[in-house]
């Protein structure tokens, strides 16, 4: 089938959406980071409830945050006083979910040189994680405590929105549910109402292509894998 030129548009930003591990330094200019939420806000949401807060930091603001963050997570004492306010993975893994889960991990690890005894390479580059992977914009992202479930869901499209708007930018992003296990030390650091849940944070910049986590290719399944079609 012969695409038109707003399907091939939209399909190459979404196809070429991946989670980026390494940044450029190169600043993304503020008008296009208003720019991509604006698009962004245009996700839908049940009675046009809008859950979405987001937290923008990029410079000093960005550092100060990454710093406190890792001095915590530098010191296992310290990290182990902090946990996550809410479930992102399941408690009881079960297949497939386990099995795409560990590849995809140890294929990271795998190209970043790092066998399955390295546990201070692992805890490093998980702590990547907390610098934004050095990008030169990180958001955090919020909502009120107040909102249920559907609010979640209308959250992923708002999210989704975001690292598709950034895409037809000539932008990366990578999502990170790592930060929810800090969102004290966040909401403090952030000033953030002590009515608002940390969602998750993302970095955004311009990917370093020269970095060979950024070859990582994640695998998805056919849609016969996962779709019936009734007649």
């Amino acid at each position: 089938m012969i695409k038109t030129p707003e399907q091939a548009i939209v399909d190459a930003a979404i196809t070429s959406r991946r989670s980026v591990r390494a940044f450029l330094p190169t600043p993304v200019v503020r008008e296009d980071i208003e720019a991509i939420l604006e698009i962004a806000a245009r996700a839908p949401s049940g009675a046009n409830t809008q859950p979405w807060k987001v937290y923008v930091l990029t410079g000093t603001s960005k550092e100060k945050l990454s710093r406190a963050i890792l001095d915590v997570y530098a010191d296992p004492a310290k990290a182990s006083q902090h946990e996550e306010e809410y479930s992102y993975y399941p408690r009881d893994w079960v297949s497939p979910y386990i099995d795409r889960r560990r590849k995809v991990g140890w294929d990271l690890y795998a190209l970043l040189g790092l066998t399955r005894d390295d546990k201070r390479g692992m805890h490093a580059q998980l702590g990547r994680n907390f610098a934004f992977f050095d990008a030169p914009v990180g958001l955090i992202f919020t909502m009120d405590r107040i909102l249920e479930q559907g609010s979640w869901l209308d959250y992923g499209m708002f999210l989704q929105s975001v690292m598709i708007a950034a895409r037809a930018r000539g932008l990366d992003t990578c999502p990170q549910a790592a930060f929810t296990q800090f969102h004290k030390l966040i909401s403090a650091e952030l000033h953030i109402p002590a009515g608002e849940r940390v969602v998750c944070g993302m970095s955004l910049g311009y990917a370093d292509e020269s970095k060979i986590e950024n070859t990582l290719k994640t695998e998805r399944q056919p849609v016969a894998g996962f779709a019936k079609f009734f007649d």
